[in-house]
């Protein structure tokens, strides 16, 4: 066979023939580096030998077959079995010179640096030592990916109100006939009566204390009544439920916590799990369960105890949006302590802020209570300081946000402790006589905020 001079396989073939003759004869140049190949050189000489009066090489075809030699395919540089003839990592094999590495040989080189080991504790409250290096937690920011992927508290939380919802609707039912009352009083928000609230575990201070304008001897409509005004009507120990009070004496002081886990409609509790199941789910997944955990229901019990201490006793009041605007406060802790790394953190600003005012007004609806998302909304700031994990680039940065998380855990205490005194006190409204209006819109058939607050279905002797 002849190869014509310029051809592509006539190249080749010299190429492997330099290779061969090269290496085989010859031995390897002194400067040849492991892992180089001789191609590019023996291309290049036959080149030149072409530029010369050089002959065409001729091969027979059986020839082909057996080019290179069996000790050429054995030996070490041959491209048969490059896996096989490999070297350990970081060492040398056959006949080339070691490799000179810039760093020394580190066998977990590309092992995740983790940060320092820390506490259980600081780790769960996302200090600078965390669980991942700061630059991942940086981009981890940036990109919206928090602790974990999903929020199974919020997920168990929504359906926990789902299933107390519609035990309210049967009760409501059994009393009335129908799930939604509309007598003796209209439910705005497509819900229970307000006995069956009271009944079911809303806060109201009549069953939690004695007050002086709602005595226990207090007549209330019986959950079955739908005359307006009410015409069957039950003492206050009846409506109240739970077995009653020990010795006469209203005592349901866990009506701070059952609150949360009712509501007052249809309407109530669709608006509540919309924003559980994205702005909370959000704080869940970037905070982690633990600190969602406490936020959550901290910011809930805050929120009734404030509602006990300056609402109208007689006003019932129902619902997590206390709970939720805790979570929703975590936003802004997020917003405010990560400015720079957030998107587009004006337009931000403005829409936390539309969504506050919004849940502000929802609040004068009746069976809502406002004192519970101004208390939630400002628990959840002070217990997210505490607990929602916050980058510090700097030192003094860390130490600025350890001084914040001492200063906002003394005040929740405080705060916790001097509502709940003064709510058990004779009159708690003497601390802030005009708060009432933060959650009352002074009209005549609520006398203008005035009185105790009870709807025209009850009465009392």
């Amino acid at each position: 066979m002849i190869l014509p001079e310029n051809s592509k396989d006539h190249l080749e073939v010299e190429d492997e023939g330099f290779d061969h003759e090269s290496i085989i004869s010859r031995g390897v140049s002194p400067g040849l580096v492991r892992g180089a190949s001789t191609s590019r050189h023996a291309l290049h000489q036959s080149q030149a030998g072409y530029s010369g009066s050089r002959p065409p090489t001729y091969l027979e075809d059986d020839e082909n077959d057996h080019f290179y030699d069996e000790a050429y395919s054995k030996r070490p540089t041959s491209d048969a079995s490059l896996v096989h003839n490999a070297a350990p990592a970081g060492q040398s094999k056959g006949y080339y010179q070691d490799l000179e590495y810039a760093d020394p040989y580190a066998p977990n080189a590309y092992t995740s640096q983790a940060a320092e080991k820390t506490s259980p504790f600081a780790r769960f409250i996302g200090g600078n030592e965390g669980k991942y290096p700061l630059e991942q937690r940086i981009e981890n920011k940036k990109r919206g990916i928090g602790r974990q992927t999903y929020p199974f508290l919020t997920w168990i939380i929504s359906i926990v109100l789902i299933a107390v919802f519609i035990y309210e609707e049967v009760i409501q039912t059994k009393a009335q006939g129908t799930p939604v009352s509309f007598k003796p009083t209209v439910n705005p928000m497509l819900g229970p009566s307000g006995s069956a609230l009271i009944y079911l575990g809303a806060r109201f201070p009549p069953c939690m204390k004695n007050v002086s304008s709602v005595p226990p001897s207090t007549l209330l409509a019986c959950l079955n009544d739908t005359a307006n005004p009410s015409t069957i009507n039950c003492p206050l120990e009846e409506v109240c439920g739970f077995s009653g009070f020990d010795n006469g004496t209203p005592n349901q002081w866990f009506r701070f916590i059952t609150p949360i886990f009712l509501h007052a409609g249809f309407i109530h509790i669709a608006l509540n799990l919309l924003c559980q199941l994205t702005v909370s789910a959000q704080v869940e997944r970037e905070m982690g369960s633990g600190g969602f955990f406490l936020v959550y229901f901290a910011a809930g019990i805050f929120g009734n105890v404030l509602g006990a201490n300056f609402s109208l006793v007689g006003s019932p009041s129902t619902g997590a949006s206390g709970a939720i605007f805790g979570t929703t406060a975590i936003a802004w802790v997020d917003l405010f302590a990560h400015w720079k790394y957030q998107y587009r953190p004006v337009r931000k600003l403005v829409f936390m802020t539309i969504e506050f005012l919004i849940g502000f007004a929802i609040g004068y609806i009746p069976y809502i209570d406002n004192f519970a998302h101004l208390g939630g909304f400002l628990l959840g700031l002070l217990v997210g300081i505490v607990f929602y994990p916050v980058i510090s680039v700097t030192k003094r940065h860390r130490a600025i946000m350890w001084t914040c998380r001492i200063i906002a855990m003394v005040l929740a205490v405080i705060l916790f402790v001097v509502l709940i005194r003064n709510f058990y006190t004779s009159d708690p409204y003497a601390a802030c006589p005009g708060c009432r209006y933060l959650s009352c819109w002074p009209t005549a058939s609520n006398n203008h905020c005035q009185g105790t607050g009870l709807s025209n279905s009850s009465s009392s002797i």
